[in-house]
């Protein structure tokens, strides 16, 4: 979803290097002669991405995320290379547009009256269950 006063994100395909390799797994003889599955990779520093964008992007712990800020995934749900191009370009994209979504900060606020006796009438229940589990002396 984007704001009315900030255009939608791209990203331009020359920046998005796609390769062709073989599918892992099950898929009979066709499995390894095809090359269907594709190695998308996206370097994110060296994109035309807004920088407050790019700077998201590299701040996230993504496995899928080199340590040289190059976005790397292999896509190979379908059984065709350009169905799997096409899954892998979508989520690269939803990739982007979650590094273009800013942050909502929370305002710390102080806890209600309501919520701290809630809490202490919660902790005494606990205390009293706690104190009749122990031992009966006679």
């Amino acid at each position: 979803m984007t704001s009315p006063h900030h255009p939608p994100i791209a990203v331009l395909p020359d920046e998005v290097q796609l390769d062709a390799v073989r599918a892992q797994g099950a898929g009979g003889q066709n499995v390894n002669k095809v090359s269907t599955a594709i190695h998308l990779r996206f370097d994110v520093a060296a994109s035309s991405l807004p920088d407050e964008v790019k700077q998201r992007l590299l701040h996230r712990r993504d496995q899928r995320l080199s340590k040289d800020g190059v976005f790397v995934l292999k896509a190979q749900r379908y059984r065709t290379q350009e169905a799997n191009r096409q899954d892998a370009m979508a989520r690269l994209l939803a990739w982007v547009a979650e590094g273009a979504q800013v942050p909502v900060l929370r305002k710390a606020t102080r806890p209600t009256r309501a919520s701290r006796q809630r809490r202490l009438e919660g902790k005494l229940q606990r205390s009293e269950l706690k104190v009749r589990r122990s031992r009966v002396y006679l």
